[in-house]
């Protein structure tokens, strides 16, 4: 009998082995260590230079009061403390045989080296644990940091995040993020340069304050052109008590639909290189907190439709990917 065409076996994408045609986060990680790895996000009492009024107050307009870092614990733990904790709820769910600290809440180079050394080493002397993400802005890597970075590169699978949003100067304005497009090239530029072993994931948004789609895929061909090593893409939703659910609730911001993001983000798959980690296609917050849009929660839903768009596309990572 003839095999009947599915997702799966009509799927051209050479960095998979399931009906995915863009690079997972999953499978990156059963690549590198063999298996499944449980994150662990953890609280390390940082601020932003956007909230503490070195390059603003009030932080971005969409951020929540704990910087991203809603599902850690609360800082006034220890780093050992916070990591045993989450590691033990999530063991009832998942393996945490292997486990990534990952220090997720506001800016994680935002401190004295010193500081950023007794918090790294501690995260890295936990059981289990296998590599080390690191979230921080592109303006936030201080005298040494980037060397640092390199000789942990060296002891473990490191990764640092750096959030972009846009390459669109006046958005970024708008959303208060606090530093240029260019101010980001030369922080990603110096991590390049410290060493080649720091894997970089940049974080983009789509649906940010009146943005286009030309706009929004001029970014991802920006960043396309930095060729980091991880990508990460998120819808912005709108949380509750944050400046954007004001202009919301006003009527002034509309949050995209659900098909439009779907088609941004297949649209943007198409224009990564292939060897990028696509490590998030939408992303979330605290249940209670999300105001808009409600499509968002249902997460499983909206990387399914962009699995299905891509197959009907016969389409995949880096098929319009444009080398400069």
């Amino acid at each position: 009998m003839k095999e009947r065409k599915n997702q799966r076996t009509e799927n051209p994408f050479r960095f998979t082995d399931s009906n995915k045609r863009y690079y997972t986060y999953d499978y990156y990680l059963r690549r590198t260590f063999g298996g499944k790895c449980a994150k662990i996000p953890l609280d390390g009492g940082f601020t932003c230079p956007n909230i503490d009024g070195r390059r603003g107050v009030g932080g971005c307009t969409y951020c929540s009061g704990r910087g991203s870092g809603d599902f850690a614990q609360s800082p006034l733990l220890g780093i050992g403390e916070q990591y045993r904790l989450t590691r033990m709820e999530l063991s009832s769910k998942w393996s945490v045989e292997r486990c990534i600290p990952y220090f997720q809440a506001h800016t994680n180079t935002d401190a004295p080296l010193e500081r950023l050394k007794q918090l790294y080493e501690e995260a890295l002397r936990q059981e289990g644990v296998v590599g080390l993400n690191i979230a921080t802005r592109a303006d936030c890597l201080g005298e040494g940091v980037p060397e640092y970075l390199a000789e942990l590169a060296e002891r473990t699978v490191l990764t640092v995040e750096l959030g972009l949003q846009t390459v669109h100067d006046e958005t970024a304005r708008r959303i208060n993020r606090g530093h240029t497009f260019e101010e980001f090239q030369e922080g990603f530029a110096r991590l390049r340069q410290a060493s080649g072993k720091i894997g970089i994931c940049v974080h983009l948004i789509f649906g940010l304050p009146e943005e286009e789609r030309e706009q929004m895929m001029e970014t991802v061909d920006r960043v396309a052109e930095l060729h980091p090593d991880q990508v990460k893409i998120h819808l912005l939703h709108v949380l509750r008590n944050t400046a954007l659910a004001e202009e919301y609730l006003a009527g002034k911001y509309r949050p995209l639909e659900k098909d439009e993001y779907v088609t941004l983000v297949a649209d943007a798959i198409q224009r990564l290189p292939e060897d990028i980690v696509i490590a998030r296609l939408t992303g979330d917050g605290m249940a209670d907190d999300l105001l808009a849009p409600e499509w968002s929660r249902k997460k499983v839903s909206v990387i399914n439709d962009i699995d299905k768009l891509l197959f009907a596309r016969n389409a995949w990572q880096g098929k319009n990917y444009k080398k400069t």
